[in-house]
């Protein structure tokens, strides 16, 4: 049995050395070794073995009994997942207090201002185009606040919905009180759905970075053109997404 090189790329990606996935694979095949038949077994040096284990361990991997010699068994990768990301977590954190700093105030002293990709769309054919390509292109979580008026949206993005869900993207959607059963019981089935009364703005967050604000009619008024803002700012993002949460708060659930 051998990981295949797909699975390999993102156990490195996630922080795993070569040596570290070739033990862990041994451990895997046969369940529990000794550092000296691991060795033998996965092609890590000797002298390199109990340093692979020992970081293993540390990343919560494998684990070791009292045995003499002692015996090494794989742990669950949902237990080495979970563990990796804890410990990145912090480490980013820690790394992110010194990086900020001592780097704000350098880049406030040198007086540029941030220029983030911010374009106003107008117009519900391009508004809508937009929303669907952000669907299509999100990696872990979308935040939808859908209007009444805009059940027409729903039905061309459910098939992209659907291929999300499956794909295992969170999906949020806060909907009007006035949303159609048929359309509601369309997205239910693949997104967590709240309904608040009388919601009237609608908007898009993607993977807490893009972000779609409708500023203008709702989209389907006969009245005058729907205009929107679409900006990949984190920052806009990131305030749109904490006003998507309180409203939440607010809202039932579907």
């Amino acid at each position: 049995m051998s990981i295949s090189d797909k699975t390999r790329k993102s156990l490195e990606k996630i922080g795993l050395t070569s040596y570290e996935i070739r033990t862990f694979s041994s451990l895997l095949k046969d369940g529990e070794l000794t550092a000296s038949d691991l060795s033998q077994k996965s092609g890590v040096p000797y002298s390199k073995i109990y340093e692979v284990l020992g970081t293993l361990e540390d990343k919560g991997w494998i684990g070791s009994d009292d045995s003499r010699p002692t015996k090494y068994f794989p742990k669950s990768p949902k237990t080495g997942l979970e563990t990796t990301k804890q410990k990145m977590e912090v480490d980013f954190a820690a790394n992110q207090s010194i990086i900020l700093n001592e780097l704000v105030p350098l880049y406030e002293k040198s007086g540029t201002s941030e220029r983030p990709d911010i374009w106003v769309l107008s117009g519900t054919i391009n508004i809508a185009a937009k929303i669907l390509e952000m669907v299509e292109s999100c990696r872990s979580e979308v935040m939808i606040a859908l209007p009444e008026a805009g059940q027409a949206l729903v039905k061309q993005a459910l098939p992209k919905l659907r291929s999300l869900h499956d794909r295992g993207v969170k999906i949020t959607i806060l909907t009007s009180d006035k949303m159609d059963k048929e359309s509601l019981k369309a997205i239910t089935r693949v997104a967590t759905v709240k309904v608040k009364k009388g919601l009237f703005g609608g908007g898009i967050i993607s993977d807490k970075r893009y972000v779609v604000i409708l500023l203008g009619p709702e989209i389907g008024s006969a009245n005058a053109e729907t205009v929107a803002i679409w900006a990949d700012h984190a920052g806009l993002a990131g305030f749109a997404r904490e006003y998507f949460e309180y409203l939440l708060k607010d809202s039932k659930k579907s």
